[in-house]
Formats: structure tokens, C-alpha cells, sequence
């Protein structure tokens, strides 16, 4: 009982950290493409750009996690298993989660949806690495620690 109540646990932290590392992803990719058309700090101070932020921000992040659901999910799946519990394991396995998502829109044949800029690419392969990190704040540091509720 104690080891199904150990998998249950370890289960919701996993999405509560699955849920943190997109809303970081989202709040990045926000951010980078916010600075890139021009926005500055004198422009965040105003309140019509802060409620876009915090409507832009959860709604985005919603593709995010969708997007990046299965490669995060074979990452993290690696993750447990192994037991890896660094932060630069879950940096490398974000920006892979993302690069992984570019090669299957590049495959998709849908010109509108591919990235071609290289900016493009490496601000979502960035946001995969926020997004990592996030998530090893959030719920990585404790990987593999379902293994030990039993004492094995």
C-alpha cells in the first residue's frame, strides 16, 4: 500500500511540474518575442501590457504542453528510471523535447507552421531549456525517489 501511495504521490508531483515547466516555456517564448518586436521596460509598466502577460502567458502555455507532451513524457520516463536528478540533464532533455517538436513540424508539410529563421529555432530550443529547468525546480530534484518508499 505504502509503494502505490509513493506512485500516486510521485504522479502528481510529476504533473505539477509538468504544468510549471510550460508555464516557464510560455512566459519565456512571451518574453523573447515581446523583446524582439521592441518592448522595452518602460512599455511593461503599463497596465494594459502586464494583463496581456498574465491572458498571453497560461494561453500559450497550453501549446506548449501540448506540443511538447510526448517528448517531455519519454524524458521524464528516462528521468525516473534512472534516477537523474541534475539540472543539466533536464536542460538537454528540454531543448531535445523541442528540437524534437521543430522535426515534426518541419515533417508536417505545413509551410505556415514550420520554423525556418534560425531565431525562430533557437528561442524554442531555448524555451525547452527554461522549461527543463523548470520542471528539475519543480519536481526533478526528487526523481527516483518512488524506488525508495519501501526501503529498496
Amino acid at each position: 500500500m505504502n509503494r502505490l501511495v509513493a506512485y500516486l504521490i510521485r504522479f502528481a508531483v510529476i504533473l505539477i511540474g509538468y504544468a510549471v515547466a510550460s508555464l516557464a516555456a510560455s512566459a519565456f517564448l512571451n518574453i523573447i518575442f515581446l523583446a524582439y518586436l521592441g518592448f522595452t521596460p518602460e512599455h511593461a509598466a503599463q497596465p494594459a501590457t502586464t494583463a496581456s502577460l498574465m491572458f498571453s502567458i497560461p494561453f500559450v502555455s497550453l501549446f506548449v504542453a501540448y506540443f511538447a507532451f510526448m517528448p517531455a513524457c519519454i524524458v521524464i520516463l528516462v528521468s525516473e528510471i534512472l534516477g537523474r536528478r541534475d539540472w543539466l540533464f533536464y536542460a538537454l532533455g528540454g531543448a531535445v523535447a523541442a528540437a524534437i517538436f521543430l522535426g515534426f513540424a518541419h515533417q508536417s508539410g505545413d509551410s505556415d507552421f514550420v520554423a525556418t529563421d534560425t531565431h525562430a529555432i533557437m528561442v524554442v530550443i531555448g524555451s525547452g531549456m527554461v522549461g527543463g529547468i523548470f520542471y528539475w525546480l519543480s519536481a526533478g530534484r526528487w526523481a527516483g525517489s518512488w524506488r525508495q518508499a519501501d526501503g529498496s
